[in-house]
């Protein structure tokens, strides 16, 4: 099996960021046309400073700019005339902008709804409340109290709210109602559109894989609601945060910023909180990619007064005991490893003891010997083979601006004489096809031969990133052809599981 790598805002929708509109049904045409049994996705969670899908603003919630006001005009809850000033392509995704532009036209429909919505569709709506009860009530006041105080981070706003103090919280439940309401109908109007995709994804046969971050952000609605289960001082500042060790992307590695869980809280009281979590995920996905999976089995823990990620230790972490205790609730469980960088035999010894898929990227495996692992030779069946990531550079990017004399040398040893740099990319793609992993992921730069413009995510840098978007002329059916017929001939053209 095969699919491709593409965020949700990378869609060339209306309104500056891609959404689930119209543009997105014609891609899993273009999936379908190609073979492809997978579309793999980015956290779809709300987003704040930076707009980073790995710093969002709720692990439960749904991001509103990935609401189509067109879906929402065809369903009656806004007048087609509202969409008149609707902004046209641009080639970079504005994810603040957009929601300045669509997040008051979203209300409106909200409101709408709540005016004029039938018995029937009222009760979808209050079953999607009742199945929600856990995480949506919090959040909804988690991002009243955010716009009343000018989105600031919640450890900023008055004490008694900051802390929760009961008296603050009924008072807002009591002059709120309709404003808290507006937040669960947003949250029921992005559910409705994602679970019409996917309904048409199945019928195409094409499978969601989705994304879950292992941390989650200090300013979030989970760490204001639940800040016993961080590791918070008494005035509920980060004591110690997330990140990794200098690697291949950063000498100083990356200081991520999140705030790390009281693993042993969460042990006592049976993993409640990530049974929730999964939970949730499942009914956005059909399939989740845990990222940085080597902090399950231990995290780099940083003291939060450092700059960078350099002095910082290695924790344990209950992995084993986490992923018991999914296996129990759920039963198998449709996780793929991400084990990307420094991994231990004991995270090895982890993932397989849940015969989890890991990874491995083309792109890492030209240099030493070490690397070898990332090639085609080094696989195993039960692998999930990428020519990148969301955090690469594309292909032909990586082979115009990074790759070094030695890498270049030693892939077209591997692959095949590269006399054009654009001949990089199919042979790259052919090679992860040919592998024997059961499943391989192509980025969707990567199947338009796009270069460094197109890249999604650099690594430890702070601004520019998640902006690429596809141009609504970029799916060509005959690049569909192509790597339809490449499916075929490498056996991966029907359904099958990513596990051996």
């Amino acid at each position: 099996m095969s699919g491709v790598l593409l965020h949700v805002t990378s869609l060339p929708s209306l309104g500056g960021v891609g959404d689930f509109g119209p543009a997105a049904y014609q891609f899993v045409d273009f999936l379908a046309a190609a073979k492809q049994r997978l579309w793999q996705v980015l956290p779809l969670g709300p987003t704040g400073y930076g707009s980073s899908p790995y710093s969002a603003l709720s692990a439960f919630a749904g991001n509103p700019a990935l609401i189509s006001l067109e879906r929402l005009a065809d369903e009656g809850w806004l007048a087609q005339e509202r969409l008149a000033n609707l902004a046209g392509f641009d080639a970079k995704a504005d994810l603040e902008a957009a929601l300045k532009h669509k997040l008051p036209l979203i209300e409106e429909a909200a409101a709408n709804f709540l005016d004029h919505a039938d018995d029937a569709t009222r009760a979808r709506y209050q079953a999607f409340c009742q199945e929600n009860m856990t995480w949506l009530p919090e959040y909804a006041m988690f991002n009243v109290l955010r716009r009343r105080f000018g989105h600031t981070c919640w450890i900023d706003w008055p004490e008694e709210f900051a802390q929760r103090k009961q008296d603050a919280l009924t008072s807002l439940l009591e002059e709120q109602g309709h404003a808290l309401a507006i937040e669960q109908v947003i949250q029921f109007f992005f559910d409705q559109q994602w679970r019409a995709l996917r309904a048409y994804c199945a019928a195409r046969d094409i499978r969601i894989l989705g994304d879950v971050a292992i941390f989650v952000n200090y300013d979030s609605a989970e760490v204001w609601n639940h800040p016993e289960l961080f590791e918070l001082d008494e005035h509920r500042q980060m004591i110690r945060v997330s990140g990794v060790p200098p690697d291949y992307f950063s000498a100083e590695g990356q200081r991520w910023g999140n705030p790390l869980y009281r693993w042993g809280v969460m042990m006592e009281r049976g993993f409640d909180w990530w049974v929730a979590r999964i939970r949730r995920a499942l009914a956005l996905y059909d399939e989740i990619r845990l990222d940085h999976f080597r902090g399950f089995e231990a995290y780099w823990s940083i003291a939060a007064d450092e700059p960078t990620a350099i002095n910082g230790q290695w924790v344990k972490a209950p992995g084993l005991e986490l992923f018991q205790r999914l296996k129990e609730v759920f039963g198998e469980l449709p996780f793929i490893a991400e084990d990307l960088g420094l991994i231990t035999p004991e995270v090895d010894e982890l993932r397989e003891h849940f015969a989890m898929p890991g990874m491995r990227v083309l792109q890492f495996g030209f240099s030493d010997r070490g690397a070898h692992i990332y090639l085609p030779h080094k696989y195993v069946p039960n692998t999930v083979a990428y020519t990148g990531t969301h955090d690469n550079d594309t292909t032909l990017g990586w082979w115009k601006n990074a790759a070094t004399a030695l890498e270049r040398t030693h892939a077209q040893s591997y692959l095949q004489p590269i006399h054009q740099d654009e001949q990089i990319v199919g042979a790259m793609i052919r090679a992860a096809a040919r592998s024997v992993a059961n499943l391989c992921i192509f980025p969707m730069q990567d199947i338009l031969h796009l270069g460094s413009e197109a890249r999604m995510n650099t690594p430890s840098r702070s601004h520019g990133n998640w902006a690429w978007r596809y141009h609504p002329d970029a799916l060509d059916p005959s690049l569909a052809t192509k790597l339809a017929k490449l499916m075929e001939l490498t056996d991966r053209d029907g359904l099958a599981k990513t596990k051996a």
